[in-house]
């Protein structure tokens, strides 16, 4: 339902056409798309600044073929996490414009111009991506992901653990002019407390699950980060690739805007 829909229902209300309680039933679903195995939340975008994300984990693919129409019908740029190989590739069919990162788990339809050519968002803000070690690249690619997806301009530092200090302290410059950082680490989950001290910007720190059994499933890394010393530093769960680049993202653009603003 549009604003066009909303003053058609006013108007009818106003000229009796249309009975007060359906009149109250119908504005109750404003904003929203009724897919039968789902409720789409299609007001999301002006609320929170972003349309909603699909979390495909357990839903059949004609449960998220469902909600991807909806939300491409209201103009959504579409972001769906947790996707299976098997899901991608009976969507991808359904969605040849879509675009799905195995490593990622996750599938995207950009917004389509005139003509069928995708329509990229502009970006605003920047956020840097870091990475302890190559198996927390999974959760990060997410987190990469999801961030694009937000319109932000992404960078990338890759393998910078810990156990080799020097190979952070020789890249500091990917962190000049960023807005937010989001980093990811499993083991003892270090790596967050030393870039925090580094930057003066949020910090977004992502548990993995990466790391041998004293780790308790990226436990060890949630905990040690949440006792960060370095004060700005916040954390999201265990694997959660998806929140960091969010949380992130938003920072980022909220950012961008206000720099706009005070350059406007």
């Amino acid at each position: 339902m549009n604003r066009d829909d909303l003053q058609q229902l006013a108007r009818q209300l106003l000229d009796g056409s249309l009975a007060a309680d359906r009149f109250v039933d119908q504005v109750r679903a404003f904003g929203t798309a009724d897919v039968g195995e789902a409720c789409v939340d299609l007001d999301r975008r002006r609320r929170c600044g972003f349309p909603e994300v699909v979390f495909a984990q357990g839903k059949t693919v004609a449960a998220i073929e469902k909600i991807f129409r909806a939300l491409i019908d209201d103009g959504a740029d579409v972001l769906a996490t947790r996707l299976s190989a098997e899901q991608a590739a009976e969507l991808t069919v359904l969605f040849p414009e879509g675009h799905y990162n195995p490593v990622a788990r996750t599938f995207r339809i950009p917004l389509a111009a005139e003509g069928g050519q995708a329509q990229r968002r502009e970006t605003s803000g920047t956020v840097a991506i870091v990475t302890a070690g190559t198996s927390d690249l999974p959760v990060a690619e997410e987190a990469r992901e999801t961030a694009r997806w937000t319109g932000v301009s992404v960078r990338s530092l890759d393998d910078v653990g810990v156990a080799g200090p020097h190979r952070l302290s020789g890249r500091l410059e990917v962190f000049e002019g960023v807005d937010a950082v989001v980093v990811v680490a499993g083991m003892e989950g270090a790596l967050p407390s030393v870039v925090g001290g580094y930057v003066d910007v949020p910090v977004v720190a992502v548990p993995t699950s990466v790391g041998y059994g004293a780790s308790f499933g990226g436990l060890a890394a949630l905990l040690g980060m949440l006792n960060s010393c370095a004060s700005n530093v916040t954390v999201v769960n265990i694997d959660a690739g998806f929140k960091g680049g969010y949380v992130a993202g938003l920072i980022a653009r909220n950012a961008a805007r206000r720099r706009a603003e005070r350059e406007g």
